[in-house]
């Protein structure tokens, strides 16, 4: 079991802090929260699980605050949140057999062809425009839910910002768009951590204080979120789109 100074334990708190406060409104927070916890010596498996453990505290945190707020809308979610939770539970099992670092470049385009389509509708997300699935959107919407709950368990970097994305093609505002996204990434994160818990790939000793700060990052970045509206989300999710993306080319180099 790995023991931190007090030092460390406050890097990891305020790390954890920082990268909740980004994450619980356009996801991206393991940019922060993974390399934080590889800097305390933890190997990369016990990482995964650790920030997995945080984020979930965090997740859950963000999604009630969306939910209280009224900025997620129920009707276009209750179904998908079983569909996601049961990809990441899929996705997880075939990270046991197969690698995941193949899907690197394409991830990469896929977060570029967003970003640019995000830059060039400047309006896009400021206002609500859904009503109801038609058949064809409700079969849509479940394949993406299910297969980004497998992307999220089996490699998970943009999990959250492609989400976003396909509730703003759907029609949603960029704060519900938000609100729905957090509530599938929370059913996704409940399958991964309960896998990591059974795999014993966690420590409770950092993650539970880093989730502890994570939740206070993630109240205050919602609660950003929701005050300031559209205006506030579309800039910071541009900003981790872009960081998503430098990641990934950075890994690949």
């Amino acid at each position: 079991m790995l023991h931190l100074s007090w030092e460390m334990l406050l890097f990891v708190i305020i790390g954890g802090f920082l990268a909740a406060y980004v994450d619980s409104v356009v996801g991206g927070g393991g940019l922060i929260a993974l390399p934080v916890l590889l800097a305390t010596g933890l190997p990369p498996a016990i990482a995964l699980g650790t920030n997995k453990l945080a984020g979930t505290m965090s997740s859950l945190t963000s999604t009630i605050s969306f939910m209280r707020s009224g900025n997620i809308d129920f009707k276009a979610v209750k179904g998908l949140f079983l569909l996601s939770l049961t990809g990441a539970v899929c996705g997880t099992m075939v990270l046991r057999q197969i690698p995941s670092d193949f899907l690197k470049p394409l991830v990469v385009v896929m977060l570029i062809l967003i970003t640019i389509y995000t830059l060039f509708r400047k309006n896009w997300g400021n206002n609500s425009t859904f009503r109801q699935y038609s058949t064809r959107t409700a079969l849509l919407m479940g394949g993406a839910a299910f297969g980004l709950g497998f992307y999220d368990g089996f490699f998970g970097p943009g999990t959250g910002s492609f989400l976003i994305f396909v509730f703003l093609m759907l029609g949603f505002d960029f704060v519900k768009a938000a609100g729905n996204a957090k509530m599938l990434n929370f059913g996704s994160n409940i399958a991964s951590l309960a896998t990591f818990m059974v795999l014993g790939s966690i420590n409770y000793g950092i993650g539970i204080p880093m989730g502890i700060a994570m939740i206070c990052g993630s109240l205050l970045g919602s609660r950003m979120a929701i005050r300031k509206g559209s205006a506030y989300v579309r800039p910071l999710f541009l900003t981790v789109c872009i960081l998503l993306i430098s990641k990934q080319i950075w890994d690949l180099i």
